[in-house]
């Protein structure tokens, strides 16, 4: 947990409640940590303000030092029980002092100017933060530069307020042998849901959306690769935008599968989604050429009347628990989808395939670019001996009880197994069926043939898959709390680059919800999962993922995970 140079904030521990004060303390032992009646200090109410709000504060007096410094001491009271945050930025307070300067000379950058933003762990950032992908493996090594995307950030002027939690390795390392294992890695210990505290924080971006919700910063950048981004958006009642394949660079982020790898978006409102894709948005390749200039600004599409006179899809096997749809989520978005036709869309049934056929091709695709993939990125970094997916698995072997006490590394020894070749026939009839049966066959055939403006799910199933496979748009919206005060949200998704048609769809529909309902803090900490017996010796076999249809996603080989 030791990192160079920045205030370490990981897993819970006894010196994390010491350092949290009574009051944190309070929060771990209670375990219902609801704000008000743990006396948690008096946070400033901006914290959980919207990004054009605190651009309206800052022009009239707040500063984004004042800001950043709020942030940061909110992280360093309630990290220790939601363990969101790997690590805060030791220069962030500086930063904001300089945007601040600029402010006062009349130079504004733009809606960012000043706000502080976290990043996942995934993300490089060249300055004295780590870059682990939550892993002990990566510690001390040095990145060549900022990701794309964080220099682009820091041109539009937000602070980079420090690293987010998430599942290590993109949750792409094994599978779970004691089920759902969601927002934990090595360094970064267990993140824990806001609302309700053993409920799952789903995953692999688990500390940005977490952070998000509970006001550990204005907004937070994600990544995913199937579900990363949706999943935790859902589970933690947040917005969050996975968006289309090249639309946001990949340069710099640590790579699980690049033919389906995205960063995005993640906020409490469609708006500052919106105003956070605009600095993120970087096209390359067929979306470079497709739309050689991609928007600027997203929120010029955001219009209460979107939903009147358009054409929702609703996939229904996502409504059913083999897909899997939770019947208490399913009935919240049923309200929503109420909600959409008295909005004036029309609501039409459709279906996008049966996502089971290609999962198992999904899989063969990932095992052979993660083998390749890591290997370039490792090659870039510097201080450090990890330069293969074999050293890293040798690393996790010597490093057994820190590495590997919940789960091993099957998927990556499946990797490994993989000729390296992507070339390799294998390899490229599995990414063609792939986009066939999830694309062509299936989203790109639902749109066309009922004229639909957009698909839609219930957040927490199976529906990430279809999306992120297609490498199209899925936007995740908070549409209400369970009665037991777990959260719901809708996922919508629709073709390549159609990021401003979802936005608009999106935002029309948050405003005519009652708003967004803040965390409580409700339950308790879950104890620590049993010890998985790989370090006594206990098999971790090659991962084996079924083939062909199953006709559930239960079946699939990854229903133990809600996100890559």
């Amino acid at each position: 947990m030791d990192t160079r140079g920045t205030r370490s904030i990981g897993a819970v521990t006894r010196r994390g409640v010491l350092r949290a004060g009574a009051a944190g303390a309070a929060l771990l032992l209670a375990g219902r940590a609801n704000l008000l009646e743990a006396q948690v200090g008096e946070d400033p109410p901006y914290l959980g303000a919207t990004i054009l709000q605190l651009q309206a504060l800052m022009a009239s007096g707040l500063t984004s030092r004042e800001l950043t410094q709020a942030y940061l001491e909110r992280i360093a009271q309630l990290n220790p029980l939601l363990g969101a945050v790997i690590e805060t930025n030791p220069a962030a307070v500086s930063i904001a002092a300089r945007f601040d300067s600029e402010r006062r000379a009349r130079r504004v950058r733009g809606p960012l100017h000043g706000i502080p933003v976290l990043v996942k762990d995934n993300i490089a950032t060249d300055d004295q933060m780590q870059t682990t992908a939550g892993s002990l493996a990566l510690v001390n090594s040095r990145v060549p530069a900022d990701a794309l995307i964080v220099a682009r950030l820091r041109a539009a002027g937000a602070v980079i307020l420090g690293k987010a939690n998430l599942s290590e390795w993109a949750n792409f390392r094994g599978l779970r042998p004691h089920g759902v294992l969601n927002g934990w890695s090595a360094r970064g210990g267990f993140t824990r849901n806001p609302y309700v505290l053993d409920y799952d924080p789903a995953g692999s971006s688990s500390g940005s959306c977490v952070a998000a919700a509970a006001n550990l910063c204005a907004a937070a950048v994600g990544t995913e690769t199937a579900g990363s981004i949706v999943g935790p958006s859902g589970n933690n009642h947040v917005v969050g935008l996975k968006t289309s394949l090249g639309l946001v660079a990949q340069d710099g982020i640590i790579p699980f599968a690049h033919s389906q790898d995205g960063a995005g978006p993640v906020a409490r409102t469609v708006h500052d989604v919106a105003i956070l894709l605009g600095a993120l948005r970087s096209p390359f390749g067929d979306a470079a050429k497709h739309v050689p200039s991609p928007p600027t600004d997203y929120t010029r599409f955001l219009r209460r009347g979107a939903l009147r006179g358009a054409r929702i899809g609703v996939d229904r096997r996502y409504f059913t628990p083999v897909f899997p749809g939770d019947a208490d989520i399913i009935a919240v978005v049923e309200g929503a989808l109420d909600v959409m036709r008295a909005l004036g869309a029309t609501v039409v049934d459709t279906d996008t395939g049966d996502a089971s056929c290609y999962t198992a091709d999904m899989f063969t695709v990932f095992f052979f670019e993660f083998k390749v993939q890591i290997a370039d990125y490792l090659a870039g970094l510097g201080d450090t001996s990890m330069r293969t997916l074999a050293d890293l698995i040798a690393f996790n072997l010597a490093n057994c009880p820190r590495e590997m006490k919940y789960f091993g590394q099957d998927l990556w020894k499946t990797s490994e197994s993989t000729s390296g070749d992507l070339t390799d026939p294998l390899y490229l009839k599995a990414r063609a069926n792939c986009l066939e049966l999830a694309r062509k066959q299936g989203i790109d055939a639902a749109l066309r043939d009922q004229r639909l403006d957009a698909i839609v799910a219930p957040s927490y199933s199976g529906a990430a898959q279809p999306a992120a496979v297609a490498g199209y748009p899925n936007i995740s919206v908070p549409v209400g709390l369970r009665a037991d005060g777990k959260p719901a949200g809708i996922w919508m998704y629709s073709g390549f680059l159609q990021e401003p048609r979802l936005l608009a769809l999106a935002y029309a529909l948050e405003q005519a919800l009652p708003p967004r309902t803040t965390p409580q803090f409700l339950g308790a900490v879950p104890p620590e999962p049993p010890d998985a017996g790989i370090c006594a010796g206990a098999a971790d076999p090659p991962a084996q993922i079924p083939a062909g249809c199953t006709g559930s996603l239960r079946e699939s080989g990854a229903g133990d995970m809600t996100g890559f």
